[in-house]
C-alpha cells in the first residue's frame, strides 16, 4: 500500500428517489455474495442473480450490479476466478479483511477481530470454520441481516478501510468497483478527517509489527497474500 490514492469521483444516488432501508439490505446482501471467490455454484446462479439485482428500486445502485453481473456472466469462468484471486489474495492493497487497513498484522488488529466476532455472537452469526470476523463479505451479511444501527456499526467503524479498498479497485479499473462504488455510496460521507487519515494509509501503509498469529478468543490473522503464486495458476 504505497501507492496514493486516486481522486475517483462517484455518481451519488441523489439524482433520485432516497435510498430505502429495504435497498440498503438489498444491496448489502447481494454484494456480500458477488465479493465470495466465484465458485461453481456462484457463476450457475445467473438467473437467482439477476433476479436479486432487479428487485433493487433504485435505478443507480441497481445499475451498478447490473453492469457487474453482465461482466460475471459474460465471462469464461476460468478468467472470472483468475481475475478475482490477482484482485483480491495477491494484492495487498485490495485484499477484503478491513483490519488489515487499520491495523497491519499487530496485536490491535487481533483486538479489533475479537471484537467483531463477540459482535456476531451476540446476534446469533456463527462463522464458518476458518473465517475472519472483518471478512468485507461476511460484514456486508451482517449488515444486511441485523439491519441499520448495530448490523450496519462495522460498515461505520471500517469506513476508512472500505474506502481504501474502492479506491484501489478504481485504480485496477476491476469490473468489482461497481460494487464498492454501490456499497460506499450509501454509506456515511467521509469527513476531512478521514480523508487526510485515507491519504496517509495509502501513502505510508498500515502499521508493522512483528507478532504471533493467536490471539484470546481462537482469532488469528490472515497473512497476505492469502494464497501462494503456485495456487493462483
Amino acid at each position: 500500500m504505497t501507492a496514493p490514492v486516486t481522486a475517483t469521483v462517484i455518481v451519488p444516488p441523489t439524482d433520485a428517489a432516497p435510498v430505502t432501508a429495504a435497498d440498503r439490505t438489498r444491496l448489502f446482501r447481494l454484494a456480500s455474495v458477488l465479493l465470495t471467490y466465484p465458485d461453481a455454484d456462484l457463476l450457475g446462479a445467473h438467473d437467482e442473480l439477476r433476479g436479486a439485482a432487479a428487485l433493487i428500486e433504485h435505478p443507480w445502485l441497481r445499475g451498478q450490479v447490473e453492469e457487474f453481473l453482465a461482466w460475471l456472466t459474460g465471462t469464461a469462468p476460468i478468467h472470472v476466478q483468475r481475475h478475482y484471486v490477482q484482485t483480491f489474495d495477491l494484492r495487498r492493497r485490495s485484499g477484503l479483511y478491513l483490519t488489515y487497513y487499520l491495523h497491519g498484522d499487530t496485536r490491535k488488529r487481533g483486538m479489533a477481530l475479537l471484537i467483531l466476532k463477540r459482535r456476531y455472537r451476540a446476534h446469533g452469526l456463527r462463522l464458518a470454520a476458518g473465517e475472519l470476523p472483518d471478512l468485507l463479505p461476511v460484514v456486508l451479511e451482517f449488515a444486511a441481516t441485523v439491519g441499520p444501527g448495530e448490523g450496519e456499526a462495522p460498515l461505520r467503524q471500517h469506513r476508512r478501510g472500505i474506502e481504501l479498498l474502492r479506491a484501489a479497485l478504481a485504480d485496477l479499473g476491476t469490473p468489482y468497483r461497481l460494487l464498492l462504488d454501490a456499497v460506499t455510496a450509501v454509506l456515511p460521507e467521509l469527513t476531512d478527517a478521514d480523508r487526510k487519515a485515507v491519504a496517509e494509509l495509502a501513502l505510508d501503509g498500515p502499521p508493522v509489527e512483528s507478532v504471533g498469529l493467536d490471539f484470546p478468543g481462537g482469532v488469528g490473522l490472515a497473512p497476505y497474500p492469502t494464497c501462494s503464486s503456485s495456487e493462483a495458476r
